[in-house]
């Protein structure tokens, strides 16, 4: 054998991903609007951690764009919202029907540390 078949690569290596902050699965309901208009829209989030969304909207939104979004969610018998400015990361098209046509994957700009508490305190009880 070969020096240089030694050192191939190994076959079946796995793709790690390397996240800063874990992510967990969610679906729950947001309300945002592109900045600078204030008309409000609906939409889900799918997957959320501390740094950011993976959402679903009823329409198309330029990569760049900054939206301002309040994402719900119980916690307890309590309900409660965040609100967050975020910028969109990536787009691309959901081909199924009901959760909205365009996927978009948000990245956190300004969170207030209350709201940003609040969220990790959420996403932490749902790995409890």
């Amino acid at each position: 054998m070969t020096e240089k078949q030694e050192t191939k690569s190994h076959v079946g290596v796995a793709n790690l991903e390397r996240r800063r902050h874990p992510r967990f699965s969610i679906d729950l309901p947001i309300e945002y609007h592109l900045i600078p208009s204030s008309i409000t829209q609906t939409g889900r989030a799918l997957n959320a951690s501390g740094g950011g969304l993976l959402v679903y909207l009823s329409q198309e939104i330029e990569i760049g764009q900054q939206l301002k979004i309040k994402l719900f969610f119980a916690s307890g018998s309590r309900l409660n919202s965040i609100e967050v400015l975020a910028e969109v990361v990536w787009m691309d098209i959901h081909l199924g029907k009901g959760w909205g046509d365009y996927r978009c994957g948000v990245r956190f700009m300004d969170i207030s540390p209350e709201d940003l508490s609040i969220l990790k305190n959420f996403l932490k009880s749902l790995s409890e």
